[in-house]
């Protein structure tokens, strides 16, 4: 394509294009920003090609196996009711099966239409335009149409509804159906996320009338090839092909889906898997790594991510409403000895703050040092010179949040600083999550950093657990939310990064490389950095 053709898409694409002929752009950062501004993929990738010379072919939908074949996969089934109220990965995988995206972010980390077929941005960013794909269907033989589009999002906007889509699209205004295919998002401010973050978890679409008709997730039609025939929570879940209506996406290969639910034990689920009981795992714990590597008849897979875990605070709860408390207890800590004790080293020493080195505008801080004497010193300015006693939360599955949890406490101890782990159920935990005065709360992965901090340390958004309220945190993190030159932003994220250190809000002690494991004769599958299954391209070889 030629400068015209791209400005034709969106104003800035000549500029990009310029920077990746210049080295001042990363390929990786280039396809990603690329097409969030409405680049198909395929063009994004060549022209990356003709100009790094590193070509790609894109995995092509699996056409092998036997038509009908179920997989069966070890993963958790939680209690279902609204996808957008989905705070879990695994409830979304099955949501994912029966409703869809707009926007899907592929294991390659790039952003690609799904619902919608194109979409396109004005010049400054404020106003999103999407196409819609007019052969989509909901399966009681609805037609899917831009009114669904807007219920979404109406439903989203309404604070009291409780979706995090509240606080990942703080700067949207509401969508307009501009035809029966085509929506507009109007914006406050700018923001290059709005297809990535229609791509996450919780924003799937449910039809219109959703919450007219119970707000449930059993009891509504959805426009994947998928429908629910069986579920009981922490037993089973089981989806057969959709029968009303054919999909809009063609033939699937798979005529099923069984999630059995083999509890909290990582080992269960794994002879689960070595025995023949199922044919792919969720995920994997580190400590299991080195097992499956030994087993011949299995296949490992492994990505790098934004994924992590936080030692976070709740800053207005004593004593870590001071913040030399906090600051001290951060002076303790040896992230190389963290994720070298509690993970096994699989993945990078973190920061102290919530922007991955994955992360296209990532800045790199000076790693924090441990330093005890600075510990001791700020732990006797606060009035605690002989000692302090507190106490973490966490839960006990998986094994490396209790594990890292237990070496923050022995790196504690020098300082004086008695610090009891208290190791909970799951359901006790996230009850009160966002509540306890200091927790430790993993994270999935976004593709971009600035879409983590939106939802996680805004002010007043419904996940921000630390409590924190930074006006001048706010302000710059719309500016980097409405800045699309990659330079440019990633100065703005230098200095949000930098206020998180500063103010010591968290500990975060490392960003995991993630694994799973599954039996030979899956087809199509891909470990995607936020553990988002993509099932119509998936089949099933005969045993």
């Amino acid at each position: 394509m030629d400068k015209k053709e791209l400005a034709s898409v969106h104003v800035a694409l000549p500029n990009l294009v310029e920077q990746l002929e210049k080295g001042r752009t990363t390929r990786r950062d280039f396809l990603r920003t690329s097409t969030l501004l409405g680049l198909s993929a395929t063009a994004a990738y060549g022209i990356a090609g003709k100009i790094t010379g590193e070509h790609f072919v894109a995995p092509a939908r699996a056409q092998q196996g036997t038509p009908g074949g179920t997989v069966r996969i070890s993963m958790n089934v939680m209690e279902l009711s609204d996808p957008s109220l989905a705070d879990w990965s695994q409830k979304s995988n099955i949501y994912r099966a029966v409703n869809e995206p707009l926007a899907k972010i592929g294991a390659d980390n790039i952003t690609r239409p799904y619902l919608a077929e194109r979409w396109e941005a004005n010049d400054d960013l404020t106003a999103w335009t999407f196409h819609l794909r007019q052969n989509a269907t909901w399966s009681n033989g609805d037609a899917f149409i831009a009114d669904d589009v807007v219920a979404n999002i109406e439903k989203w906007l309404d604070e009291a509804h409780g979706s995090s889509n509240y606080s990942r699209f703080s700067s949207l205004e509401g969508a307009e159906a501009i035809d029966d295919h085509t929506v507009r998002f109007n914006l406050s401010s700018p923001d290059l996320a709005v297809p990535e973050s229609l791509g996450d978890y919780p924003a799937l679409i449910v039809h219109r009338d959703f919450w007219n008709n119970g707000g449930s997730f059993l009891d509504n039609p959805g426009t994947g090839p998928f429908q629910m025939s069986d579920y009981s929570v922490a037993e089973r879940a089981t989806l057969a092909q959709r029968t009303d209506a054919p999909w809009w996406g063609g033939d699937v290969l798979l005529g099923g889906i069984d999630i059995i639910d083999h509890g909290d034990d990582p080992s269960a689920y794994l002879a689960a898997l070595a025995s023949g009981q199922v044919d792919l795992l969720y995920e994997i714990s580190a400590d299991q790594v080195a097992a499956v590597r030994g087993m011949e008849d299995l296949e490992l897979y492994e990505t790098v991510t934004g994924q992590t875990g936080v030692a976070r605070f709740h800053v207005t709860s004593p004593p870590f409403d001071d913040p030399r408390v906090r600051r001290a207890i951060r002076a303790c800590i040896d992230h190389d000895v963290l994720l070298e004790l509690a993970f096994q080293n699989l993945g990078t020493p973190g920061e102290d703050h919530h922007v991955a080195p994955i992360h296209p505008e990532y800045a790199e801080l000076p790693r924090p040092q441990q330093d005890y004497d600075l510990a001791r010193s700020l732990l006797a300015e606060a009035g605690y010179a002989d000692g302090l006693d507190i106490e973490i939360n966490c839960v006990a599955q998986p094994t490396w949040e209790p594990n890292t949890c237990q070496v923050i406490a022995e790196m504690l101890r020098p300082a004086g600083i008695n610090l009891n782990v208290n190791i909970l159920p799951g359901g006790t935990y996230w009850d009160r999550w966002t509540d306890w005065p200091f927790g430790f709360t993993s994270w999935t992965h976004r593709p971009l950093g600035v879409q983590v901090l939106n939802l996680a340390y805004r002010t007043g958004v419904p996940w921000n657990e630390t409590n924190y309220s930074n006006p001048e945190f706010d302000a710059l993190l719309d500016q980097a939310n409405a800045t699309l030159d990659l330079e440019a932003r990633r100065a703005i994220t230098e200095q949000l990064e930098q206020i998180i250190q500063n103010d010591s809000i968290i500990i975060q002690p490392y960003w995991r490389a993630i694994h799973t494991a599954s039996n030979r004769n899956i087809n199509g599958f891909q470990l995607q950095p936020a553990r988002e299954f993509d099932f119509p391209v998936w089949s099933m070889s005969s045993s």
